[in-house]
């Protein structure tokens, strides 16, 4: 479609349909719902995995750090494209991209064969990370995107738990390799779908601030924009901990004496419930605190920060009884966050640079969050235990704290309009 021109203002736009805003949001959000799935089949394989190849837990969390090698250093460019170009067929060749690669997983008979397979994947997850929520945005104003979001990335738990599933139950029947097989196709059929159902809108359809050159300045001065870069810092802390809590929990869990045959079927089951539940209660609670309190979408982020390292403190260091519970507890809290955390970023931006700014801002949290975490965590536990070296998350997420709780003091009042 092509677009207005960028002077016109937010009542001059034709605004898009209800049902094309509907069909975005149920097609994106199931192709990020693959897009978890694929990412947290290694997880639930990865000791299958170090058995085979033979390596440390260091090289173990390798793999994870290759992958969000790859994806921060192709954000800058995608995210450049997608304020330049029709984000559909980029999306369209993300998820094609994807399946792809999971294919071709099926030939990987080699440590290194497995670094570079992964690290292939994060050019694709990155692109889809930087488009979906910049289109989404277009179709909904911003006092509705704290919603929207929370239902898109609703996809985080429920992804990773099936992604659990899948590894355990395709991977100990078949073997490591199958699980991305399977997960290859619904790529596939969602890519497919988009081409043909969904219809992108204006650049900025539904923004209520005007949407003019003046904006493009501001692609080079978001280093002097204190709401977004306090929500994209607090962010990579929360990063840095959900990385390495995903990336180490199976293993952790089976050397505290947990089967093998139930890790997956066990963190799929808190994954799924205490992530999708503390998602959607975030949301919630954020949409009704900004009615009154301008800095909802921080305070609930911060608290939501504050709140998971007392759980995790009893998972990690406490008795092997109380770490299932725990841990649902730390995935509920840490989760509360998600959809007002993303909201807050995506409405501290104009349209005209968001691919650009969210870009940027996956570049940030991946550099110093889940890019570094699973390896660090990994050095610490060859040297003393696993579970000292998941409190690293532990610190991060106080980190997140100081930082949300300083970002909510930096927003104008009309921040959300």
């Amino acid at each position: 479609m092509q677009e207005l021109p960028p002077n016109l203002t937010h009542s001059a736009r034709r605004l898009p349909s209800v049902a094309g805003a509907a069909t975005a949001l149920a097609l994106l959000t199931a192709l990020n719902f693959v897009n978890y799935i694929d990412r947290y089949i290694l997880p639930g394989v990865q000791e299958q995995v170090k058995r085979e190849f033979h390596v440390s837990d260091a090289a173990l969390g390798s793999i994870t750090f290759w992958f969000f090698v790859t994806y921060m250093l192709a954000a800058p460019l995608t995210g450049w494209l997608g304020d330049r170009l029709p984000r559909k067929p980029l999306i369209v060749i993300c998820a094609l991209m994807i399946s792809a690669v999971n294919v071709l997983t099926g030939t990987v008979h080699a440590f290194d064969s497995l670094l570079l397979r992964h690290a292939v994947l994060g050019i694709g997850e990155a692109s889809l990370g930087i488009y979906a929520p910049a289109l989404l945005a277009d179709f909904y104003p911003e006092e509705d995107r704290n919603r929207i979001l929370t239902i898109f990335y609703t996809a985080i738990p429920v992804g990773a738990a099936i992604g659990y599933l899948i590894g355990e139950m395709v991977g100990g029947r078949w073997g490591w390799r199958m699980p991305f097989y399977v997960s290859a196709v619904p790529g596939l059929l969602i890519a497919a779908l988009i081409l043909i159902f969904l219809r992108e809108p204006a650049r900025g359809a539904s923004d209520a601030k005007p949407t003019g050159r003046e904006h493009r300045a501001q692609a080079i001065s978001l280093a002097r924009n204190a709401p977004y870069l306090y929500a994209t810092l607090g962010m990579a802390m929360t990063t840095f901990s959900m990385g390495g809590i995903s990336a180490w929990m199976p293993s952790f869990l089976e050397r505290a004496g947990f089967s093998h045959s139930t890790v997956g079927l066990t963190l799929g089951g808190i994954t799924a419930s205490a992530g999708l539940g503390g998602t959607a209660v975030g949301g919630w609670l954020a949409q009704r605190w900004l009615r009154t309190n301008h800095r909802a979408l921080y305070l609930v982020s911060a608290w939501s920060a504050l709140i998971t390292v007392p759980f995790g403190v009893v998972c990690f260091f406490g008795p092997r009884a109380m770490m299932l519970p725990a841990l649902a507890l730390a995935m509920f809290s840490i989760f509360l966050g998600t959809g007002p955390l993303n909201a807050a970023i995506v409405n501290a931006v104009p349209a005209t640079v968001r691919a650009t700014a969210i870009a940027v801002e996956l570049f940030l949290i991946h550099a110093l969050g889940d890019t570094p975490s699973p390896r660090l965590i990994g050095m610490v536990s060859d040297r003393t235990t696993l579970s000292t070296g998941l409190g690293l998350t532990l610190v991060s997420m106080l980190i997140a704290t100081a930082l949300l709780f300083a970002g909510a003091r930096t927003l104008p009042r009309n921040y959300v309009e």
